[in-house]
């Protein structure tokens, strides 16, 4: 119920009140004066007041009282870093993960030992390969082919547990049946993982510093996981408690429970706020964020009001000798020279260059096609 909406109680009495029945005179008692009117008896059991119904706030409403105390956005001043777009940032097919096929609004993947059918709203295009290979895939996704609609899961050849045994780089991980289409990893990210991982390991080649890592909406942790073999500090933060469970699983399954790392359960933003008036500082930043969301508490998450305030938060939280701030973007109507351009306007007087453009994944195979799967903007110290 919105605010100032009053509540509306039903007219008349209730049944078994005790009030009554109609022409029925009530007689006065006894010891009344002569001509004293008679009042109704009082009900045994009046009936309690009605309880008003729990006022309940829309999205728009939570979002703006999220917001209500929060400091307009203080932009860093100086001269803009150096600007390179469009980059494209290419995933090929190896034996970790491979786009088999895509087109007619479905894309055919290969996820280790499996085949995975699912949908996707970018594949405008016919399909290449035969239909026997997509009738024979090893799991297919049905439902809302909404990126955030939830359906289930049908496999066609042998029933399939909700996880199986997958691997990037080496790291071994679960790959998991969502009832969001997603199976736990996004694979396009790989490439930024990898440029993460070697700034890693070139900086304590050359300095031997500790390099600390901020993942914020840290999903599942395979970012988390590898920075962490690569010898850094990670905090990985994300709402969602089930999230964190399976990168911890992750992080057992990886060898890797005894690393650095922070698990936190929380809302980004609120995290953000409270480590910049703490003064802590990362090396290098990750932000994979999505469109929309929902915090721990209830908060709520809109990409294009909240994500401005939160990557000056991110720029305050960058250490005095930064490494990078890598931001990606899903299902966004808007394009990379927009995050390029409020990169540019956060990273001010900082040098280094923000490279912008897409995450796209190459089909395997002859006559191969392009997925785009993200808009992406990262600032590089040099």
């Amino acid at each position: 119920m919105s605010r100032g909406m009053r509540n509306h109680r039903s007219k008349g009495p209730s049944k078994g009140s005790g009030r009554p029945a109609r022409h029925e005179r009530p007689q006065p008692g006894p010891g009344a004066p002569a001509g004293a009117k008679a009042r109704p008896p009082t009900p045994a059991n009046p009936p309690a007041p009605e309880t008003p119904p729990a006022r309940r706030d829309s999205v728009e409403e939570i979002a703006r009282e999220n917001r209500r105390d929060r400091p307009p956005v203080e932009w860093p001043q100086g001269a803009r870093p150096g600007f390179r777009a469009p980059v494209i940032l290419e995933v090929e097919p190896g034996a970790d993960y491979a786009l088999l096929d895509s087109g007619d609004g479905e894309k055919l993947e290969r996820y280790g030992p499996l085949s995975i059918r699912r949908p996707e709203n970018q594949a405008i295009w016919p399909r290449r390969l035969p239909a026997a290979l997509w009738e024979g895939a090893d799991a297919v996704f049905t439902g809302d082919t909404d990126e955030e609609g939830t359906g289930r899961w049908r496999f066609p050849r042998e029933p399939l547990g909700e996880t199986w045994p997958m691997r990037q780089d080496g790291l071994p991980y679960l790959g998991r049946f969502t009832s969001f289409r997603h199976v736990g990893v996004f694979p396009e990210q790989a490439v930024h993982w990898r440029f993460m991982t070697d700034a890693i390991s070139r900086e304590l080649a050359n300095s031997g510093r500790p390099v600390r890592v901020l993942n914020l909406f840290g999903y599942t942790g395979l970012a988390s996981l590898l920075a962490a073999r690569a010898g850094a500090e990670v905090t990985h933060v994300d709402a969602s408690k089930r999230a964190i469970g399976w990168a911890r699983e992750n992080a057992e399954l990886a060898g890797l429970s005894d690393r650095p790392i922070r698990w936190i359960c929380e809302d980004a933003v609120r995290y953000a706020e409270r480590e910049a008036r703490r003064g802590s500082a990362y090396e290098i930043v990750l932000l994979d964020p999505p469109k929309f969301g929902r915090g721990p508490k209830g908060e709520v998450w809109q990409l294009f009001e909240d994500l401005p305030h939160l990557l000056v938060l991110m720029r305050r939280l960058l250490s005095d000798r930064p490494l990078a701030l890598v931001l990606t973007a899903y299902s966004i109507r808007s394009s990379f020279y927009s995050l390029s351009a409020l990169m540019g306007e956060a990273m001010r007087g900082l040098g280094g260059t923000v490279e912008s453009g897409e995450l796209v994944i190459r089909e395997e195979g002859a006559d191969a096609r392009l997925l785009s799967t993200s808009l992406f903007s990262r600032w590089v110290s040099a």
